[in-house]
């Protein structure tokens, strides 16, 4: 069983590999303008080839080590470069390193069309160092926010209790989805609107490629939860029968989750809009698995399946916070990944069969579930702010405007998706000039991923 349960590992860390290249990249890519879509996967692209190796040198001894600073991250350099890891550590390794780059790779949803592709490149190290890593320690190598003792559950609950109650977060509503969100949200602060935002049209440009991403992503989704959860002792006689047991919940909750939040979405498009869009389905796909992902091990089928509707409503309706308050969030990160993830974080503190509010347990769960929310906001949201004053400071953020206007793609790549004619003599091909994309009255350009 042993060898078995490794190499599920194996298949799980190469399932969440196939959710950033090609299943965002293609979802994101088709949610752009035709100009930027091959920026858009280019940025999927180099989340992997950068955050990979950065995984390798140092990323592992942060989030893993066991030389703790302050309980906040683990130091660098203890493990740097895997000194002294091997043998079947190499898995988790593996494994840990596939959530890091996907959730660096969301963040570039929020900047589309207008973010220096130099700038992206060097945001990417900065920013899994100093906020990836150390929400990633603090929640799951042993630090502020994991366990019971020495922790969140103890600061709050002191001499009452407090060592019953352990925060939640299965597989990264924290670390990944809440993460990303605020990131996504400071960094379009900080770059500004695009041309044209709110006053023209910027709508999805291929939705054949994104209803594909959504597809790709519900599949590789299932390594992401599933993969996530593997008995401590995987020589036990009953480790088998209990991994299955637990991992069988984990896939239907995933799945009905996501079933529900598809619904949540259309209804809310139809009645808004009057129309239940594709863009709304594979959207709805991605809320309800954003949103399911923290509570998939928590939950019964049926409060997976409340999760997703909620899930689906909410995130249908926060896609449009942005024309509200003017912010631009190109392809909904906010709407969909930080809001799903507060959703699934939040609501673990209700629907948990042990714990939750609904099921009689008390609020010391829906407490800690909150706090931990908001810190992981809070660390993402100074820690992204710093890193992109950094850059800005440095080599600059936004392209200029003339090849804003022209297209990110033929800027930073010399390249277009769609050359189809000759475009001799023209600094852009006639189908790269530039569908623009939803009006501010459709549920968005796209929500996320």
């Amino acid at each position: 069983m042993e060898y078995g349960l490794q190499a599920w590992m194996l298949a799980s860390a190469s399932l969440v590999l196939m959710m950033t290249t090609p299943a965002l990249a293609l979802f994101y890519g088709g949610m752009s303008r035709s100009k930027s879509v091959l920026n858009m996967m280019m940025m999927s692209f180099s989340a992997l080839g950068i955050v990979g190796i950065v995984y390798v040198l140092w990323g592992w001894s942060m989030s893993y080590g066991s030389e703790d600073v302050g309980k906040l991250f683990a130091n660098p350099f203890e493990l740097f470069g895997l000194r002294d890891v091997s043998g079947a550590t190499y898995l988790g390794v593996g494994f840990q390193l596939t959530f890091a780059v996907i959730t660096a790779a969301l963040i570039s949803g929020a900047v589309a069309d207008r973010l220096k592709f130099s700038a992206w490149l060097l945001f990417l190290p900065l920013w899994v160092t100093l906020s990836y890593f150390p929400l990633a320690h603090m929640v799951w190598g042993g630090g502020f926010l994991s366990g019971v003792q020495n922790g969140l559950a103890d600061l709050v609950f002191s001499g009452d209790g407090g060592a019953e109650v352990a925060p939640i977060d299965y597989a990264g509503g924290t670390v990944v989805h809440i993460n990303a969100g605020v990131a996504g949200l400071v960094l379009a602060i900080l770059l500004g609107k695009r041309l044209g935002f709110g006053k023209e049209p910027m709508k999805p440009h291929n939705l054949t490629l994104t209803m594909i991403g959504a597809g790709l992503l519900w599949f590789g989704w299932f390594g992401f939860n599933v993969g996530s959860w593997v008995p401590g002792d995987l020589t036990g006689d009953d480790a088998g029968a209990y991994w299955l047991e637990e991992s069988s919940l984990v896939w239907l909750n995933t799945t009905v989750a996501t079933c529900a939040a598809i619904i949540g979405w259309l209804v809310i498009e139809k009645i808004r809009d009057g129309k239940a869009t594709s863009l709304g389905a594979a959207s709805g796909v991605v809320a309800g698995l954003v949103a399911i992902t923290p509570a998939c091990g928590a939950l019964s089928p049926v409060g997976a399946i409340i999760l997703g509707l909620v899930a689906g409503a909410l995130c249908a309706l926060a896609v449009g916070l942005k024309y509200k308050f003017g912010y631009d969030d190109s392809l909904d990160v906010v709407g969909v990944h930080l809001v799903g993830g507060l959703v699934g974080t939040v609501g673990i503190g209700f629907l948990a069969t042990s714990g939750g509010l609904f099921y009689g347990d008390g609020i010391k769960q829906l407490v800690v579930q909150v706090l931990v929310a908001l810190f992981a906001m809070l660390w993402s949201g100074v820690a992204t702010l710093i890193v992109g004053l950094a850059v800005k400071a440095l080599i600059g953020l936004r392209i200029d405007e003339e090849s804003e206007v022209d297209g990110i793609d033929f800027l930073e790549h010399g390249e277009s998706a769609y050359d189809l004619a000759s475009s001799s003599g023209s600094r852009r091909s006639p189908l790269v000039g530039g569908t623009p994309a939803a009006s501010p009255a459709t549920s968005s350009e796209g929500a996320n991923a």
